[in-house]
């Protein structure tokens, strides 16, 4: 599903931002990835969508190795993995239905299926009866909620969340993970940076922790391990 082999990535600086990651990511995996700011989990997640390229070593995603995906068809690639931010990132001027509707208009949905699928995610994550508020109209949490909708309404085989949890209060949390882990039994491979520790140790999930761009822990069912 997901291979780097023998990656590095030097920045300008002369900084080590990763060093030789050998790393498997199965189809369908619920994977935390952990350590400290700084720690190389922002470059991970920046070669995966192919933001950066790899200094040296390849990274496969669904048997294609994506150096090898031309500019051009950059965009088609990255249709197929859904993003979350902490900063939700949605779109102030559209409401709720057209934040969600924008991602699939991105991707030239029809119409059709527009009309369809977006009240089918929306119902997902509990927001169909706010589809015509704005952002500023809903709590943190809510805005999160429609993020992760607009994430999966193109159907990804990857959602790659980073940090999705970090300006919620613990209760709130607790429901975007739940919402997270039912993507996740839907089919979909998680990706998930955080330094929650509570929802680490709770969920009991496959951790991989990175210090100074080397991954020095990859523990099913693992602990976040870090005192904060």
């Amino acid at each position: 599903m997901i291979e780097f082999k023998n990656t590095t990535k030097i920045y300008d600086n002369n900084v080590f931002a990763l060093s030789n990651i050998n790393l498997e990511i199965n189809r369908g995996e619920f994977v935390f990835m952990v350590g400290p700011s700084g720690a190389g989990k922002s470059t991970f997640i920046k070669l995966l969508l192919k933001e950066i390229e790899p200094t040296t070593g390849r990274i496969i995603v669904n048997n294609e190795e994506i150096g090898k995906i031309s500019r051009k068809n950059i965009p088609y690639y990255r249709r197929k993995i859904g993003m979350v931010f902490q900063d939700f990132r949605l779109i102030p001027t559209l409401n709720v239905y057209e934040n969600v509707a924008f991602a699939m208009r991105v991707v030239e949905g029809s119409r059709k299926e527009i009309r369809k699928k977006v009240p089918m995610v929306l119902a997902m994550v509990g927001l169909s009866k706010k589809y015509k508020c704005f952002p500023n109209e809903l709590s943190g949490g809510e805005q999160q909620r429609v993020s992760l909708a607009r994430a999966i309404v193109n159907n990804p085989s990857v959602l790659i969340a980073d940090e999705p949890t970090g300006n919620l209060d613990p209760e709130t949390s607790i429901e975007i993970m739940k919402i997270l882990n039912d993507i996740n039994h839907a089919g979909t491979t998680v990706i998930m940076a955080t330094h929650d520790k509570g929802i680490v140790d709770s969920m009991k999930k496959r951790v991989i922790a990175i210090e100074k761009g080397v991954i020095v822990r990859d523990e099913q069912r693992g602990r976040y391990g870090y005192e904060d």
